[in-house]
């Protein structure tokens, strides 16, 4: 009696080698995948700006402390004193070593200006206080530059010769005065009138125009300019 020879069984081909077309679906669904995530990955946070962002030309106030309740039009303005090494109250000295008294001025105009070398939107308005000082010495105008957070008084030193500044100049270097009138930005400046009173306060730097305005108030004229008055 014969056995019936039997076939072999049937292999079945994929559509590449052994592989179905399912698993390569599969397999290059995940490949994408993979790839989509790794560009993702690789992609800076923000795309790079073909061109430069447009910048305000006017300079603003550079804050360095939280706004509160500081010094207000009609408030006498206080003496800049500091804390001696014994801990009382010592007045402030100029660049020269003499006491800084509004005291002493009274009868005056006096113009303080908080700043620093290192304040943008103070390098920024500099060149109209050293000129505006100088066009209203005349007046009586004493102008007053309190320099605070500054490294060593050499820098205030450094920065004032670099800009020819010839009105006083003081370096309060452990910030005394700045807490004492409760500054909160720099610059700030204070307008007072003869008798010590503040009349105008600004917050942030000035103009040549907006400087004029302030000193009107303390009762001061705008120098004629050259070439202007009687010939």
């Amino acid at each position: 009696m014969s056995v019936p020879h039997a076939d072999p069984p049937e292999t079945r081909r994929g559509l590449v080698g052994p592989f179905t077309g399912r698993q390569l679906a599969t397999t290059l669904v995940a490949v994408v995948a993979a790839a989509l995530v790794l560009v993702v990955a690789t992609q800076p946070l923000a795309a790079p700006e073909t061109t430069p962002s447009p910048v305000d030309p006017r300079a603003t106030q550079y804050l360095v402390g939280s706004a509160g309740d500081g010094l207000r039009v009609g408030d006498r303005a206080p003496e800049p004193e500091i804390v001696g090494p014994d801990g009382s109250p010592a007045p402030l000295r100029d660049l020269d070593g003499k006491p800084v008294r509004l005291a002493d001025l009274r009868g005056r105009p006096v113009w303080i200006t908080f700043w620093a070398s290192w304040c943008p939107p103070c390098q920024a308005e500099t060149p109209t206080i050293r000129d505006t000082a100088a066009a209203y010495a005349p007046q009586g105008l004493e102008v007053i530059g309190i320099s605070v957070q500054e490294a060593t008084e050499e820098d205030v030193r450094a920065y004032a010769a670099k800009y020819g500044l010839r009105h006083t100049i003081a370096a309060d270097l452990a910030g005394d005065v700045f807490r004492r009138y409760r500054v909160f930005g720099l610059p700030t400046h204070y307008f007072l009138d003869r008798d010590g009173v503040i009349r105008s306060i600004v917050q942030g730097p000035v103009t040549p125009a907006s400087a004029a305005s302030n000193l009107a108030l303390l009762g001061l004229e705008a120098p004629a300019r050259p070439g202007e008055g009687a010939p």
